[in-house]
């Protein structure tokens, strides 16, 4: 019985992957305000010792565009830069949640979370990685 079916093309598939990726960003972040405690911090414009500037604000956003546009790119870039685009984004979303969670103090549900963006964004970059052109 099979219960799992994919075609094997990349194209199609890692834009999915970048979607699911950033769902789950955007969800783990609307969860933290939830909490009475963060919540109250984000208000005061300090989280942990991190002042939310207009500057801090800026940079999370360029951070947010990565997987974002990857939704996009990825279904379109020619072989070569999907390839070389998915790598790059995969390592860098990936590296960066990594230190947030290695940073400590991390929430129950930031850790669930974290685990399966981890997980997505080593995926993608391994989908990336043995992606061989057909010609």
């Amino acid at each position: 019985m099979k219960i799992f079916e994919w075609d094997g093309n990349r194209r199609n598939l890692l834009p999915l992957l970048w979607i699911y990726l950033t769902a789950n960003y955007i969800y783990c972040d609307v969860f933290t305000l939830h909490l009475a405690p963060y919540l109250e911090a984000f208000l005061s414009g300090d989280v942990g010792g991190m002042k939310i500037t207009e500057e801090f604000l800026l940079m999370f956003a360029v951070i947010m565009q990565i997987p974002t546009i990857m939704i996009v790119l990825s279904r379109f870039l020619t072989f070569k830069l999907n390839k070389y685009f998915n790598i790059a984004a995969g390592v860098i979303t990936t590296s960066v949640q990594a230190f947030t969670v290695m940073m400590g103090g991390a929430t129950l549900h930031y850790m669930f979370f974290s685990f399966f963006e981890i997980c997505t964004g080593l995926l993608i970059i391994y989908f990336a990685v043995t992606w061989k052109q057909k010609y």
